[in-house]
C-alpha cells in the first residue's frame, strides 16, 4: 500500500505553535544532516515576522504532525524570490520536497512574469542538488563555510596611526553601522541592505553581545572605518553542539580599504572569542569573493562546508538587436 501523500498548505502567517513545530522540524533535520537547514534571516522571519507577511508551505501528517515546511521571500523584486526548505528526516525520498518546491514554483508565477526563484541548499547535499536540477534550476552561488581553531597562534593585532578598536555602543553606534555596513556591502545587497530595524531585531537576541562588536575608528574624528561583529553559536539548552564562535559580519568602508583593517578586525575578533573560552570559530564567505576568501586562508581558515543558490528562470529578459 501506498503511504498518503501529505498535502501542502499554503499561510501568510504561523500561528506560534506552528513556529514552535518549524522550528522542531529543522532542529530535527540539522542533528540529522550537520548543517542546519534555515538561514538566520528566515529563522528571524519565522519567529519575530517580518516588514511584509513572507509565504510559508507548511506539510502535515494525517495526524497533523508537521513533517515538511518551505519559506518562500517574495519582497525582493531585483533578485526575485527566495526559498529554504525542510523535510524531516523520516519522511524523505518520498516526493515530499519536491512537492514544497513545486508549491514556491506556483507561488511565483502568480507574482513574477520571469518566473524567478532561488532555492537555498545548506550543506551541498547531493539530494537537494538533484532535485533543483530536476525542476529546472541551475547551479548559481555558492557560499563557503570555513573553519580556524583558535588555539593555533594568533598574532597581536596592529592598528594604524589614529585608529582604535573599541566595542559597539548599542544606541550611539547603530545609525553609523547601517550606514558603513551600507557601503561596505554595496555589491551585497542582502547584506547591503540592513536596516536599522535588522540591526535592533539582531540587538534583541540571546545571543548578541556589544563586547564582541568590534568597531574600527578614526580616533580623531570618530568615524566608523570598518567593523567585526562576532557571534556565538551554542552552549545552551537548545543546542546540542559545544559553543563555537563565528566572524559574524566582517566589513571595511570602501574609503578605508588598502589600510589592513580587514586583518586587524578579524584577529581582534578572533582573540576575543579565544578569551571567551572558545576553541573553533567559523564564517561564511561568498566563493566568488576571493580577496576575502584569500584573508581568511591567510590567517588560517579552512573549508568546512559549502552551501548552493539554485536559480530558476522561465522567461529570461532578452535585448532585440538593432
Amino acid at each position: 500500500m501506498t503511504a498518503v501523500q501529505p498535502l501542502v498548505a499554503r499561510v501568510d502567517h504561523l500561528t506560534p505553535d506552528d513556529v514552535h513545530d518549524v522550528l522542531g522540524l529543522a532542529q530535527a533535520a540539522g542533528d540529522t544532516d550537520g548543517a542546519y537547514p534555515l538561514s538566520e534571516h528566515v529563522v528571524l522571519h519565522i519567529r519575530h515576522g517580518g516588514d511584509a507577511p513572507a509565504v510559508h508551505l507548511l506539510a502535515k501528517d494525517h495526524d497533523g504532525a508537521l513533517v515538511g515546511y518551505a519559506h518562500l521571500d517574495t519582497t525582493d523584486e531585483v533578485e526575485g524570490a527566495s526559498a529554504e526548505l525542510v523535510v524531516h528526516p523520516l519522511r524523505r525520498r518520498h516526493g515530499l520536497g519536491r512537492a514544497l518546491v513545486k508549491a514556491a514554483m506556483e507561488v511565483t508565477d502568480e507574482t513574477d512574469p520571469r518566473g524567478r526563484l532561488r532555492l537555498w541548499a545548506h550543506g551541498d547535499h547531493p539530494s537537494a542538488g538533484a532535485l533543483a536540477l530536476g525542476l529546472g534550476f541551475t547551479r548559481a552561488r555558492v557560499l563557503l563555510q570555513m573553519r580556524r581553531s583558535l588555539f593555533a597562534p594568533l598574532n597581536e593585532p596592529l592598528a594604524p596611526d589614529g585608529v582604535v578598536v573599541r566595542p559597539f555602543r548599542p544606541g550611539e553606534d547603530d545609525a553609523a553601522w547601517v550606514r558603513t555596513n551600507a557601503r561596505a556591502f554595496a555589491s551585497h545587497p542582502d547584506q547591503g541592505r540592513w536596516t536599522l530595524r535588522d540591526l535592533r531585531l539582531r540587538m534583541a537576541e540571546p545571543w548578541f553581545d556589544p563586547e564582541g562588536f568590534l568597531l574600527a575608528v578614526q580616533a580623531s574624528t570618530g568615524q566608523l572605518l570598518g567593523f567585526h561583529w562576532t557571534k556565538v553559536h551554542g552552549g545552551d539548552a537548545a543546542h546540542e553542539h559545544e559553543p563555537i564562535g563565528e566572524v559574524y559580519v566582517l566589513g571595511v568602508d570602501p574609503e578605508a580599504h588598502g589600510a589592513g583593517l580587514g586583518a586587524l578586525l578579524t584577529i581582534a575578533g578572533l582573540r576575543y572569542l579565544r578569551g571567551r573560552g572558545l576553541d573553533q570559530a567559523m564564517l561564511y564567505v561568498d566563493e566568488s569573493n576571493s580577496p576575502a576568501v584569500a584573508l581568511y586562508t591567510r590567517l588560517g581558515f579552512a573549508l568546512w562546508s559549502t552551501d548552493v543558490s539554485y536559480h530558476r528562470v522561465i522567461n529570461p529578459v532578452t535585448v532585440a538587436s538593432t
